[in-house]
């Protein structure tokens, strides 16, 4: 089985083997993936190296196919082009795994050789990780299928466009990505963890993350004479300091509920009240029923806390995704699965993250667990951090991973958990 891209240049030719008190994959595959190291790394880098925007992942899709077909698998496009879905194995039931195809509009920091060659684009985000993860897993269960060792079906869906919204998880369970699927799984680059470590969690795991948008309009006036129009500047000083705090007082704290503005915009000369003015903001829910109810809601409140000041108010509120809520029988077998994979001291408990993740779609289907993947270099204080112009990974993180979803697609299928 070969891999299409060359090993770069200086990089190490094999990964740290079996960690101490890890159990070995079947089939020789711990050392099968040592060896092809360096490789994988290699596609990593081309990744991060030509990165595609959400929706337009078209070349990354192709070098997916290109690989998995190489394997003897037989992998197939989304309609658009720009994903891709390929079972491995055979079986009634399918244990499914995803990654993320697309990068960020933000410019690469770094000085390495697999700098993004396209300007203001970039991979800050992991999905090249994450992609490379799915393509060695593919890799490394063909070859136990064609030994006749891998005990079901397994399924890969490299979605397009996890990034934007409207956002590629719909695109993907609307060409049958979780069609006989029984339980699904992915993981997520976290730098905040040294390469080695996961973090898992059941239950809330990330933020529904909507946008709400409020438009005010007015007659507008003389700074000298409030009392003659609407104040609107003053009334849209109220929808900030008033609706989060209204908020939180009319949903239980415990679903988690964070209404937070990023942007107000309203006139340009300080003795001129302006007639129109607006602020937008984010709100996210850990809590799947508060989720729902949250449009209705903030859009009451900001009628309510507006009509005193005698402004015209329009509420805008844009549903992005929803909480990830992980399993927990899906959690407990891919903790399982990385205790197997990397030693039982090296899975941690992953902190909850206010942050949005479109997983959540496919977990409004199916039961799953998305997991936290440690990309820190051990040892060092520097932490990239996400959506930053110079994030990157330790490496090693790649064969991590692969090892965790490997022993987990052993696990999900032999328990009949699902």
């Amino acid at each position: 089985m070969t891999i299409a891209l060359t090993a770069p240049e200086g990089a190490d030719t094999a990964w740290p083997g079996t960690m101490p008190g890890a159990d070995p994959l079947p089939g020789q595959l711990d050392r099968w993936l040592a060896a092809r190291g360096a490789e994988l790394v290699a596609i990593r880098r081309h990744i991060h190296a030509h990165p595609e925007p959400s929706h337009s992942e078209f070349e990354t899709a192709a070098l997916v196919m290109r690989e998995l077909t190489l394997a003897g698998l037989s992998p197939r496009l989304m309609p658009r082009g720009n994903g891709v879905i390929c079972d491995i194995g055979e079986g009634d039931q399918v244990i499914a795994f995803r990654a993320d195809l697309d990068a960020l509009p933000l410019h690469d920091l770094k000085d390495v050789s697999y700098r993004s060659t396209v300007e203001k684009l970039t991979h800050a985000c992991g999905h090249d990780v994450h992609t490379t993860i799915l393509i060695g897993l593919g890799l490394a269960l063909a070859q136990l299928n064609e030994r006749g060792e891998l005990p079901g079906r397994i399924r890969l869906l490299f979605q397009p466009a996890e990034e934007a919204i409207p956002s590629g998880a719909p695109e993907v369970i609307a060409a049958g990505g979780l069609k006989d699927v029984a339980a699904i799984y992915a993981l997520h680059c976290y730098p905040q963890l040294p390469a080695g470590l996961v973090g898992v969690r059941s239950g809330p795991f990330t933020a529904a993350a909507d946008t709400v948008k409020v438009k005010l309009s007015g007659p507008g006036g003389h700074t000298a004479r409030p009392h003659l129009t609407a104040d609107l500047v003053h009334a849209l000083g109220r929808v900030i300091v008033d609706v989060p705090a209204l908020l939180d007082r009319r949903v239980d704290p415990r679903a988690g509920v964070s209404l937070v503005w990023g942007s107000v915009h309203a006139g340009q000369a300080f003795n001129a009240i302006p007639g129109t003015g607006e602020v937008m903001g984010t709100v996210r829910v850990l809590n799947r029923e508060a989720w729902r109810e949250a449009p209705e809601m903030v859009t009451r409140l900001v009628r309510d806390v507006v009509a005193a000041t005698g402004a015209e108010v329009e509420v805008e509120y844009r549903r992005g995704v929803p909480p990830v809520i992980n399993d927990r029988m899906a959690t407990a077998i891919i903790a399982g699965a990385a205790g197997a994979a990397l030693g039982a001291d090296r899975v941690v408990e992953a902190e909850l993250s206010m942050g949005g993740e479109d997983f959540s779609y496919y977990l409004e289907h199916v039961p799953g667990a998305m997991i936290r993947l440690g990309t820190g270099t051990p040892g060092s204080d520097v932490r990239h951090d996400l959506h930053q112009g110079d994030f990157d990974v330790d490496e090693n993180c790649i064969a991590h991973g692969i090892r965790v979803m490997a022993h987990t697609a052993l696990a999900a299928l032999s328990t009949g958990a699902f």
